[in-house]
């Protein structure tokens, strides 16, 4: 039961990280050109327009009860319909990048409320250290779930963000011979993780982002 006060406040910070990626993949296309997120609800931030029953809730939970180091979800993805974007392959490239970058502006702006509220967590006990220290720990959630949206998915796999900017700009046959391989991408993804070579790869990314901003 000790665990259930961590759960709760890491709960809060990853549904908002999930979703805002999501939603800015929504927003930047329609800027771009494509209603269809809008036309289908998905540009906003109630959660429950974008729970996903597995990436959301049960590989989350699965990861915290077991006490995991490494944290990691997604919801259900906004839809796109490239054909409306007018940049064609380019604009593809810009609503995949959009995700990570939301990502990346809520990890700093969460690494600013930390430092900001680390007086209130180690000053004396009262009623705005009550209110303070979980929007710090919070905060700390936040950047670590932040970093991780971000540098997973922007690894050039797809049909992950990374795979899609670099579909976007990339010569139409690496493009092609990329689209060919998409279903086989959350497999790869699956193998990089169970093999262990997703810690060589993805952990010294975030770890150098994490000590600059905290």
């Amino acid at each position: 039961m000790h665990d259930v006060p961590k759960i709760v406040l890491s709960i809060v910070p990853l549904l908002f990280a999930i979703i805002l990626h999501e939603v800015s993949h929504g927003w930047v296309a329609e800027r771009l050109g494509d209603p269809t997120a809008r036309i289908l609800g998905r540009i906003t931030l109630n959660p429950i327009s974008h729970i996903d029953l597995m990436g959301t809730i049960i590989v989350p939970g699965i990861l915290l009860l077991a006490g995991s180091h490494f944290l990691f979800g997604w919801a259900k993805p906004v839809p796109v319909n490239f054909a409306n974007l007018r940049g064609g392959r380019r604009d593809m490239a810009l609503v995949a990048l959009s995700g990570p970058l939301s990502n990346f502006l809520l990890a700093v702006l969460s690494s600013i409320v930390f430092h900001l509220t680390f007086g209130g967590v180690t000053g004396p006990v009262g009623m705005s250290a009550m209110i303070i220290t979980p929007v710090h720990i919070m905060a700390n959630y936040s950047v670590l779930f932040n970093l991780v949206l971000m540098v997973v998915n922007l690894l050039p796999i797809l049909p992950l963000d990374g795979g899609r900017i670099v579909v976007g700009l990339a010569p139409v046959n690496i493009a092609i011979a990329m689209e060919r391989m998409e279903r086989y991408g959350m497999l790869i993804v699956l193998l990089l993780i169970a093999s262990g070579i997703w810690s060589y790869v993805v952990s010294p990314v975030i770890y150098i982002f994490w000590r600059i901003l905290m």
